[in-house]
């Protein structure tokens, strides 16, 4: 028996949406120890898996060429919450089903023809290799506005990779209300962000990520780090805000702004379409961040669930080893 898991991945926004530069998307995020998706599969004759992967279980067969796996998934990441559910859980099922058919996969190679890594590529580099990555995003006459068929393209390369140092935390308050965009209902919204995007905004962003988030990342400062990640949300959100009703898309607005006044909290916004909101915070901090989690749910009427978590500086486990990803196996 093969198992696997990884933790979720916190999604801080884009670099460009803007068809006057050179270079689409260009995302950055971190890597989270929690929650987590664990799965494990031994080999079969034909697909074995419960219906929410069932799918995605065949097509990864399919792609492996095996005739089939039993899959039992012991933990999963909640869907369309922000969390990267979809990426990790399909390269995770990959994995698994290439180990347990004792064949040698590279995640970055397979995620295309399984849908993943169209836009952003910090789902597959942080299931890779963990920490804090900025991706270096794709050619803009390569994918205009409409995402080239699956398969059809390659993960965008790491720009810029970072250890995130061992005293940062984040905040995560995830509300009850209605999923985050996915499927062709995110590929609308993106499309029309883009056709609509102003290139002055993804000028200011990249001021941001060279003067100010590599620097913080590489110096270990926590405050100006998270004050940095949460001025790109808002300038994210700008290009979104037809689309989602707001810089913010509701309720997260509201969340967004009784965290920004925490003194524990150095800086909140929304993670991918949401609607988890991060914060972020260190272990000095992070009771009163908890705290203050709590504080913005109440004060916004909304019921939810707050969790601390750490950063996580390392990529999936496989049977309880560290994926290497220079073996090019799983």
């Amino acid at each position: 028996m093969t198992q696997v898991a990884v933790g979720a991945r916190l999604h801080f926004g884009f670099g460009n949406l803007s068809l006057s530069h050179s270079r689409l998307y260009g995302a950055l995020g971190v890597a989270l120890d929690a929650p987590r998706v664990s799965l494990s599969a031994t080999p079969a004759d034909s697909v074995d898996a419960p219906p929410a992967i069932d799918s995605l279980t065949a097509s990864v067969c399919a792609c492996l060429g095996v005739d089939g796996v039993s899959l039992t998934l012991e933990s999963a990441l909640p869907s369309h919450v922000g969390l990267g559910s979809g990426t990790q859980q399909a390269l995770a099922v990959a994995t698994a089903v290439a180990r347990a058919h004792d064949k040698g996969i590279a995640v970055r190679d397979i995620a295309p023809a399984l849908g993943r890594g169209g836009r952003s590529g910090i789902g597959v580099a942080t299931f890779e290799a963990g920490g804090f990555v900025l991706d270096g995003g794709h050619p803009t006459a390569r994918f205009t506005t409409d995402r080239p068929r699956d398969g059809d393209w390659t993960v965008p390369p790491v720009a810029a990779r970072h250890p995130i140092p061992d005293d940062w935390r984040f905040l995560l308050v995830v509300p009850d209300s209605e999923p985050g965009r996915s499927g062709d209902l995110e590929d609308e919204s993106i499309r029309t962000a883009v056709e609509r995007a102003d290139p002055e905004i993804a000028d200011r962003v990249s001021g941001l990520i060279t003067r100010r988030v590599l620097p913080a990342i590489a110096a270990g400062d926590a405050d100006r780090f998270g004050a940095a990640v949460a001025e790109i949300g808002r300038l994210n959100g700008a290009w979104y805000t037809d689309e989602q009703g707001g810089v913010y898309r509701p309720p997260v607005g509201e969340l967004v702004d009784s965290l920004s006044g925490a003194p524990a909290v150095y800086g909140a916004g929304q993670s991918s379409w949401g609607p988890t909101v991060y914060g972020v915070t260190d272990a000095a901090h992070a009771d009163a961040a908890r705290e203050a989690g709590r504080a913005a749910l109440d004060a916004a009427g909304i019921d939810g669930d707050v969790r601390l978590v750490s950063g996580r500086n390392h990529g999936a486990r496989v049977d309880g080893e560290v994926l290497d990803v220079t073996a090019n196996r799983a």
